[in-house]
């Protein structure tokens, strides 16, 4: 696992990596207000990680909201370009219940998001922005994808409920309660056995994508797996109980895990459904990487936290820069006080002479 030098610096020395990934391929950064009118987070309340929204009304009477996402922001206040190709990436400070605390936190939150006239590769690139991102945090790192058109083409005779009700047994494996969503919503037979048999599959793509072309046949959906599958090799996992909402995401979604962090550090996909909701014409597919989550990585922290303690009482101030210089051009780290602070550690205590 990646290790940093001091516990405070994680979040920021992971974004720095991520920032400079991201411009590597040509994504430009997107800054944006603190603020959003509330009635944006209130129309999308699911599209949240969280419901609770912190809010305010301005001077002009608007009921505002801090931030709790980002990718609402940029698709509200972003171009409409359903011909050209919009690729953003994001440094921004969120305001939401974060799940170290279950209080509301300002968090980091560092992703990236491509809007307009998505193709294969497009979908692609990001995904493959996802995998080093995860690299970028830690060694020991999966990302899991699936594709919902895979589920989606087995449900498309259902309601909207109905789909949803399946989606969600699919999501917590709940493979007895999915029998009964079947049978009550009406789905054949043969149709609640593949459902089944899908959400039940996981695992690297050789063993797994044979058994769902074995399963379903061949299909759009499938051969991008397929391809992307050839491209990632050993950094993903295919998972089709990995399922989102139905109401925003469409085809390609993933979650990103390192090891040492419960939950999933990163998460995204194709979010069409949205666009769409929001009256947009443009496809689009992002993922954001939550850097509150990143605080439960283990650090391999120093010994010590300075080379050198160096003492001073009555010298000069010319003195005590002088000396200080010289421990630094030596190449050591140096603090400078008066006495010793309690618990500081340190390689050794030198005297202004």
């Amino acid at each position: 696992m990646k290790t940093m030098d001091l516990p405070l610096d994680v979040t920021e020395r992971i974004a720095f990596r991520l920032r400079t990934l991201y411009r590597k391929y040509g994504y430009t950064q997107y800054k944006m207000s603190k603020f959003e009118e509330y009635d944006l987070y209130a129309r999308n309340k699911d599209f949240l990680l969280s419901e609770n929204v912190i809010t305010f009304t301005d001077l002009s009477g608007k009921l505002m909201a801090l931030k709790p996402d980002v990718t609402l922001s940029i698709v509200k206040n972003s171009r409409d370009d359903a011909q050209g190709l919009q690729k953003l990436y994001y440094h921004e400070n969120v305001y939401r219940v974060s799940k170290n605390s279950q209080g509301f936190r300002e968090i980091q939150q560092v992703g990236l998001e491509t809007l307009g006239n998505i193709d294969d590769y497009c979908i692609l690139e990001v995904l493959q922005l996802a995998a080093q991102s995860l690299a970028e945090i830690s060694d020991d790192s999966i990302l899991e994808i699936s594709h919902l058109g895979l589920m989606s083409s087995l449900t498309q005779d259902l309601s909207s409920d109905q789909k949803a009700e399946i989606f969600r047994c699919v999501g917590s494996k709940n493979l007895h309660e999915l029998d009964a969503v079947c049978k009550a919503a009406g789905v054949q037979e043969e149709t609640a056995q593949l459902i089944k048999a899908l959400a039940s599959i996981g695992g690297a793509p050789e063993t797994v994508l044979p058994k769902v072309r074995a399963l379903l046949g061949d299909n759009k959906p499938l051969q991008l797996l397929e391809q992307v599958s050839a491209i990632l090799g050993d950094k993903i996992r295919i998972d089709f109980s990995q399922v989102d909402d139905i109401h925003y995401y469409n085809g390609i979604v993933f979650k990103g895990f390192i090891r040492g962090v419960p939950n999933a550090v990163l998460s995204g996909g194709q979010y069409d459904k949205l666009m769409r909701k929001m009256k947009r014409e443009s496809s689009a597919i992002g993922f954001a990487v939550y850097m509150d989550l990143l605080e439960r990585l283990e650090q391999e922290l120093p010994e010590y936290d300075v080379d050198t303690v160096l003492l001073y009482s009555d010298e000069s101030i010319a003195e005590v820069s002088a000396a200080a210089k010289a421990l630094m051009d030596a190449g050591q780290s140096v603090a400078v006080y008066r006495q010793i602070p309690e618990g500081l550690r340190y390689r050794e205590a030198k005297t202004v002479r």
